[in-house]
């Protein structure tokens, strides 16, 4: 059985939650949270771009749920365009610093605290900026891969996205003074043909193409990382979404399938997620002040 709620935040504003009947009725968000959490042994954890807003890494959509900006570059047009390839390099040169040079805030850390204390299972994430790692979380499975870390597609040599920069800041010394807007996933915005004499960079090794190792829109997760995700989902009890609208297929299809197995998903969203009818609970707030709250309150519970 589950009831709707009209809750107070902790600011004054008012937070919607759902809630199942293990939750107090009359409990303040935040309460029937850690209530939520402890009423369940193994919670895994699916991550999204919106845990990482704070960190200074743009999201890709607004609290709508609908995407900015332009359309990311396809897998196949990558693959298959040398004007493609010279355009995702270019820009990435100029956008991965930043994001290589982010730090976890305090969500990861909160994270990472309440897993450790055993409040929390594995995480799987949809990001690829390898933050949950650096907060100190374990157990945790990457669904589309990671930013840092760069393969050929002809020999599977693989690099550190940093020896890759260097390679492409030797070859394109011009482009290393430009300024441009950052854009998620190590992405900036470059005026149009701005890249028509990139030198695109090529596998040490061999001399094959080399791509970033993550899943470009529009491929699929690779088979093994699928079902080790999937595995995660089905051993879990309940399921804890954090900063994802889940519009994406590759992140919905778990919590619908936790949903489905008769699991708990509960969710900390600022906006809405395709999951919204499928929630046990949801509270709509950022992810960087209520988690930290939360760990706080539930670490300062647990027995010495």
């Amino acid at each position: 059985m589950s009831q709707s709620l009209s809750l107070p935040g902790d600011g004054g504003a008012t937070v919607t939650a759902t809630v199942t009947a293990t939750v107090a009725p009359h409990a303040d968000p935040l309460s029937a949270l850690a209530q939520w959490l402890l009423s369940h042994r193994k919670v895994l954890v699916l991550t999204g771009a919106g845990i990482s807003t704070a960190s200074g890494i743009p999201d890709y959509r607004d609290d709508a749920g609908v995407r900015r900006g332009r359309l990311p570059i396809q897998g196949s047009e990558f693959r298959q365009s040398e004007a493609a390839r010279k355009r995702y390099w270019a820009r990435s040169m100029l956008g991965w610093p930043r994001l290589a040079q982010a730090l976890p805030n305090a969500a990861h850390q909160a994270l990472a605290q309440l897993q450790a204390a055993g409040h929390l299972g594995a995480i799987l994430t949809q990001n690829v900026d390898g933050l949950h790692q650096q907060a100190g979380s374990r157990d945790v499975l990457e669904l589309h891969g990671s930013i840092h870390a760069v393969r050929c597609l002809a020999c599977g040599t693989s690099y550190g996205r940093a020896e890759i920069q260097a390679q492409l800041e030797r070859s394109n010394p011009a482009f290393a003074q430009l300024q441009a807007e950052v854009l998620p996933d190590g992405d900036a915005q470059l005026e149009p043909d701005a890249d028509a004499a990139f030198h695109v960079p090529a596998c040490a090794a061999c001399g094959g193409m080399l791509q970033p190792d993550v899943v470009f829109f529009g491929d699929g997760v690779p088979a093994a990382r699928s079902a080790q995700a999937e595995a995660l989902a089905r051993d879990c009890d309940a399921m804890l979404v954090v900063g994802s609208s889940l519009m994406v297929l590759s992140g919905f299809r778990f919590a619908r399938m936790a949903a489905a197995a008769g699991k708990p998903v509960a969710a900390i969203n600022r906006g809405r997620t395709r999951a919204d009818e499928l929630l046990a609970f949801k509270l709509q707030e950022d992810a960087e002040s209520v988690l930290p709250r939360l760990a706080a309150r539930l670490l300062s519970q647990s027995p010495s």
